[in-house]
C-alpha cells in the first residue's frame, strides 16, 4: 500500500474496547510517519481517545447517526480519508465508506458485507481465537506491511501514547491522600463482565492496612444503588464516590490515584493504559478469559481460577469468580503498591 495521509480507525463501541484499540494509532504512526489518524467513535469515548497523542482527530458517530444516508456519505467524505479500518464492524459504516469512495477500506473476513464494501479483506476470526483483543486489532494492519509481525502484549503497552494530564482539579485533588496508596475499587460492570462478589470486596477492604491504603469505590449512580448495603457496611473504611463523577472526571481521578481493582471493565483498561496498578478479576470462560481481555499496561495484572470451565456460562453467579480469594487480591496489591 502507498503511504496514506489520513487514516480512519472506526471503533464505535464501549470504553474498554476503545482503550485496547488506541495502540493501533501508535503502530500506524510507526509504520507510516506523518500520517494523520482520525478516530471514529461514539461521543462518550471522546475523552478516552483524546488521551493518546497518536490520534489527531476525533469524529463522533453520534453527530450523524440520525442523518439520511446521503448526508452520512457526505459527512464521511468530508473527512478526506485515504483509508478506513473497520475495527468494530458495522454494515452501515461499511456501506457509506464505499459510497464515499474512500480509496482503501479494510475489513475482517468474518462479515459478508465486508466482501461487498471493502477492498482489503483480512483473514480474521475473533470468536474462538487465543489471541488478545489488542493483538487481533493489529491483524487489521496487515495491508500496511507484508512484514507485519503481531506484537507481544508488552510491546503493545508502548503504543498507547498517553501523556498524563497534570492539571489541578480541586474537587479531585482534595480526595487524594499523599501519604497513602490511593486505591479504587470499581465493583460493577453494567452487566458487561462477570463480577466479583461484594462480600469479597468487603473482605479485601478489611485486609488492606488502613495506614497504608486509602480506598475509594466508584461507579454510576445506578450501580451505587445496587450496592447500597455494601457501601453502608463499609462507610467507615472507604470513600463512596458512586455517582459523583462524569467520565472526564473519572479519567482524571484514575490518573491521580495509584491503583484500581475491577472485573473486565472500561475503568480497568483505562487504569492499565495510564500506567496505574490495575488488577483485573476474570473467569476462565472463553471468550471472557484474560488471554483475550487482560488489562495491558506496565503495571497491569490479573487473577483467574486455574482451570477451564464453562459451567456458569449462562449464569451471572459465577463460581469461578467466587473462587478468587480476597487474600490473593490483597497479596497482589500489597506486593506491587
Amino acid at each position: 500500500m502507498k503511504h496514506p495521509g489520513r487514516i480512519i480507525i472506526s471503533r464505535t463501541d464501549s470504553i474498554g474496547d476503545v482503550v485496547l484499540t488506541l495502540p493501533m494509532a501508535g503502530a500506524l504512526k510507526e509504520i507510516n510517519p506523518g500520517c494523520k489518524i482520525i478516530f471514529l467513535g461514539r461521543d462518550y469515548t471522546r475523552d478516552v481517545v483524546s488521551l493518546s497523542k497518536y490520534v489527531d482527530e476525533f469524529a463522533s458517530w453520534d453527530d450523524v447517526r440520525g442523518l439520511t444516508i446521503q448526508e452520512k456519505v457526505k459527512w464521511i467524505k468530508n473527512l478526506n480519508a485515504d483509508v478506513i479500518i473497520h475495527v468494530f464492524p458495522r454494515p452501515d459504516i461499511a456501506r457509506i465508506s464505499k459510497s464515499a469512495k474512500i480509496p482503501v477500506r479494510i475489513g475482517a473476513s468474518g462479515r459478508l458485507y465486508h466482501y461487498l464494501n471493502c477492498n482489503k479483506i483480512v483473514p480474521l476470526s475473533r470468536k474462538n481465537s487465543d489471541l488478545h483483543e489488542a493483538q487481533l486489532n493489529f491483524k487489521l494492519l496487515k495491508p500496511f506491511s507484508d512484514r507485519l509481525v503481531l506484537p507481544s502484549i508488552e510491546k503493545i503497552a508502548g503504543y498507547y501514547g498517553i501523556v498524563p494530564d497534570k492539571k489541578s482539579n480541586k474537587k479531585i485533588d482534595k480526595l487524594i491522600d499523599q501519604t497513602r496508596f490511593n486505591l479504587i475499587l470499581h465493583p460493577k460492570s453494567k452487566g458487561s463482565a462477570r463480577e466479583w462478589p461484594m462480600e469479597h470486596y468487603s473482605e479485601l477492604i478489611s485486609l488492606l492496612p488502613k495506614e497504608k491504603f486509602k480506598i475509594f469505590v466508584t461507579g454510576t449512580t445506578e450501580e451505587g444503588q445496587l450496592i447500597k448495603s455494601f457501601l453502608q457496611e463499609n462507610k467507615d473504611q472507604m470513600t463512596d464516590l458512586t455517582g459523583r463523577f462524569s467520565l472526564t472526571e473519572l479519567i482524571d481521578f484514575i490518573q491521580k490515584c495509584d491503583g484500581l481493582v475491577a472485573a473486565s471493565t472500561g475503568p480497568l483498561h483505562l487504569a492499565a493504559a495510564l500506567g496505574k496498578l490495575a488488577v483485573g478479576l476474570y473467569p476462565p470462560i472463553q471468550p471472557m478469559h484474560p488471554d483475550r481481555w487482560a488489562p495491558i499496561g506496565q503495571n497491569a495484572y490479573y487473577l483467574v481460577t486455574n482451570k477451564k470451565c464453562s459451567d456458569c456460562r449462562k449464569s451471572l453467579n459465577c463460581r469461578c469468580m467466587n473462587e478468587i480469594l480476597p487474600q490473593q487480591v490483597a497479596n497482589l496489591i500489597v506486593k506491587n503498591a
